[in-house]
């Protein structure tokens, strides 16, 4: 591969703080800020609540695409369920378009894996702060 296809490759820029919000299906709309950091093919950082983080497991970047995991614990009655959920996205101009979709459900009591039904796919964009 010649430098100048491979610079083509990695020629988005991930790096920085990206916010925004979904509109989910009960009306209701979830804010989300996404602090990431690109070093060359590989894509790290965090996700922020409002009372927590969350780091980004298995980040890559592939020219203008992005692909990652975030693993979030959340609970449900007397259990804590265990979330692993996957973003892929691209750059469009200035904003990112990511879509959402879980991937699998652990209950932290007995370890059993819930398999993910009617699984709804979210896309919103985020915008890089300033």
């Amino acid at each position: 591969m010649t430098p100048f296809l491979a610079a083509l490759l990695i020629a988005a820029d991930f790096n920085g703080i990206w916010a925004g919000t979904i509109q989910l299906p009960n009306g209701r709309t979830e804010d989300l800020t996404f602090q990431l950091t690109q070093k060359g093919a590989q894509l790290s950082g965090k996700q922020y609540d409002d009372m927590e983080s969350t780091p980004i497991l298995k980040g890559t970047v592939s020219g203008e695409l992005i692909t990652f995991t975030l693993v979030r614990q959340e609970q449900m009655g007397n259990e804590i369920l265990r979330n692993r959920t996957r973003y892929t996205g691209r750059l469009i101009g200035e904003e990112i378009e990511l879509t959402r979709e879980r991937e699998s459900t652990t209950r932290s009591a007995s370890g059993a894996t819930d398999v993910v039904r009617n699984n709804v796919r979210h896309t919103f964009k985020l915008k890089r702060l300033k």
